[in-house]
């Protein structure tokens, strides 16, 4: 469909693409979006650098910038991702897919590596991802494992991404990724659910249920929606970050961040 992340930008801005970014522009690099006010800014730096496995930090705007200048060329942060969700003071208000009318002089973006950016490696060595299969929004878990507070952000939980593989392509995903830190890196868990606090698999509190068939293991990775997580226990008053699934597409390539 799309081959480059320009191409996804400019379809998003035109509002051509409001779907989430999975297997699209595969060799760019994808990221989450989070955006708020200057005087929140420094405490949620500090919280990426605490968590760097949820919230690999690869580009942060200037005061009042909404153009990028690394991950993409002046890419806008306002129009060029396919949906955006609006929070305000913890709660979930509204979702857009153009946030111009709300841009403030006083914001700050930051952009964080994804998962789906080590999509590709995996699919090149093989591994099928369920929920390009099946065409659905990967499955995203509120897990028990802790995030570390930093100022007016406490601790939180993390938030986890979940594809389904057989043993063996697990341990190579594992191995795959964890040259990937800058987009998660290695899984924080495999196998059963319940040790890091999901109740029921079949019921992910973002995204869609996909299938796991017979003989494979749910193998998570941590996932740049736990900064959602964070704005409802911190409660800013207004935070801006991508919908679950609907990333930032940039020019980067992928194989830039690996080690």
């Amino acid at each position: 469909m799309f081959k480059t992340g320009k191409e996804v930008r400019m379809a998003c801005r035109g509002g051509r693409w409001q779907k989430p970014t999975s297997g699209l522009a595969f060799g760019y690099v994808q990221a989450n979006l989070v955006i708020l006010d200057k005087d929140w800014a420094w405490d949620f730096l500090v919280f990426t650098q605490r968590n760097p496995k949820p919230c690999p930090v690869l580009e942060v705007g200037d005061i009042g910038a909404y153009k990028t200048r690394f991950l993409a060329n002046e890419a806008d942060i306002r129009t060029d991702l396919p949906k955006y969700r609006i929070y305000e003071d913890g709660v979930l208000k509204e979702e857009l897919d153009d946030i111009s009318n709300l841009w403030s002089d006083n914001y700050v973006f930051f952009l964080l590596g994804c998962s789906f950016s080590f999509e590709q490696s995996l699919s090149e060595a093989g591994i099928e991802l369920r929920h390009i299969t099946e065409n659905v929004n990967v499955p995203v878990y509120v897990t028990n494992i802790k995030c570390a507070g930093a100022g007016r952000f406490p601790d939180c939980p993390m938030v986890v991404s979940m594809r389904p593989l057989s043993t063996d392509n697990a341990r190579k995903a594992a191995e795959i990724t964890k040259k990937l830190p800058s987009v998660h890196g290695a899984p924080v868990h495999m196998g059963n659910p319940a040790e890091i606090g999901i109740s029921d698999i079949d019921i992910p509190d973002f995204g869609e249920r996909v299938t796991i068939k017979e003989g494979e293991i749910p193998v998570f990775w941590a996932c740049g929606v736990t900064p959602q997580k964070a704005a409802m226990v911190a409660k800013p008053p207004l935070m801006i970050t991508h919908a679950p699934g609907h990333m930032f597409v940039g020019d980067r390539k992928n194989n830039e961040y690996q080690i």
